[in-house]
C-alpha cells in the first residue's frame, strides 16, 4: 500500500505535526511507500492571492525539507520507503518560472504532482479551494458555478498540455478539486466533455492521476477527486490511479481511502 500526496509542517496552512510522526503513523496503517510531497514555493513574480498568503512552502524552508526527508529513509528504511516529492502549482503565465523551479529542484525529486488551484481571470489570479466563501465570490464574479468549473478544467488540460521541461511532474494532482464545494454550490450538468478530454490526454501522455481521498472528509464534498464515476472510467482506460491521502496533518494519513475503487 502506498500514498503518494502528504504535507509536512512545512506547509503554512497545515499542522505542525513532525514528518516522524506521520512516518510512524503510516507503518501502524500498513502503508508501505510514502511520499512526501510538500506545495513547491510559488514562482518569482507571483503573488499568492490567498488572504493568509499561505499556500506553498517557503524558499528557506527548501534545504530543510529535503534534508529530513533523506535522514528520515535512513531512520525507517527497514519499515517504510519514503519518496522525496512536491506538488508544483500549475499557474497560467508563468510556465517558464515554474520550469526554471522544476529545473532547479528536480535533481532531488523521486516522486511529484502537478495540481491547479490557482485560476486565471480578467481581474487577476484566485485560489478556487481556499474556502467556501471565496469559491463563490469567483464564481460570482466570471459567471456562475458552471463557469467556474469551466475555468478549472480548462486549466487542467492546459497543465497537462505545458511544456514544463524534463523534470514536469507525471502525475496529475486532484483533477476535479472544482467539486470541493459541490453539495453547497452544486454544477448543472457533470462536464463529461471536459473530464474525459482530459482523461484523453492523460492516457496519451501516459500520466498518472492522483487518486485523492481528501475530498471524503470535506462537508461539501464527500467524495474522492476523481470521484467514483470518473475514477472508473480511467481505470478502464488504462490510466494509473495513485491514491493520496492529501494529508496536512498525521490523523490525515488514508484519508477516503475506503472510498476507492476496488
Amino acid at each position: 500500500m502506498l500514498d503518494g500526496h502528504v504535507h509536512t509542517p512545512y506547509c503554512p496552512h497545515g499542522s505542525a505535526d513532525a514528518m516522524a510522526s506521520y512516518c510512524e503513523e503510516a507503518i501502524k496503517q500498513g502503508i508501505t511507500q510514502l511520499s512526501f510531497t510538500e506545495h513547491a514555493p510559488l514562482p518569482e513574480g507571483f503573488k499568492d492571492p490567498t488572504p493568509a498568503q499561505d499556500s506553498a512552502m517557503r524558499w528557506d524552508d527548501v534545504p530543510t525539507y529535503f534534508a529530513t526527508i533523506k535522514q528520515l529513509k535512513n531512520d525507517y528504511a527497514k519499515s517504510l520507503r519514503i519518496l522525496a516529492g512536491l506538488e508544483v502549482d500549475y499557474i497560467v503565465g508563468f510556465e517558464k518560472e515554474t520550469t526554471a523551479i522544476l529545473n532547479e529542484l528536480g535533481p532531488y525529486l523521486e516522486d511529484s504532482l502537478l495540481s491547479v488551484h490557482f485560476l486565471q481571470t480578467t481581474n487577476g489570479y484566485h485560489c478556487l479551494d481556499y474556502s467556501a466563501d471565496g469559491f463563490w465570490s469567483l464564481a460570482e464574479k466570471i459567471g456562475g458555478v458552471d463557469a467556474l468549473y469551466h475555468l478549472y478544467y480548462k486549466t487542467v488540460q492546459l497543465s497537462i498540455e505545458a511544456s514544463l521541461g524534463s523534470f514536469k511532474p507525471k502525475r496529475i494532482g486532484h483533477m476535479t478539486l472544482c467539486r470541493k464545494y459541490q453539495l453547497r454550490y452544486p454544477a448543472s450538468h457533470s462536464f463529461e466533455t471536459e473530464w474525459m478530454h482530459i482523461l484523453k490526454e492523460v492516457r496519451a501522455q501516459g500520466l498518472e492521476l492522483d487518486y485523492n481521498g481528501a475530498g471524503i472528509i470535506k462537508p461539501d464534498c464527500q467524495e474522492t477527486y476523481p470521484p467514483l464515476f470518473i475514477a472508473k472510467t480511467a481505470k478502464e482506460m488504462g490510466i494509473p490511479l495513485i491514491y493520496g491521502s492529501d494529508a496536512h496533518t498525521v490523523a490525515g494519513l488514508k484519508s477516503g481511502y475506503d472510498a476507492l475503487l476496488p
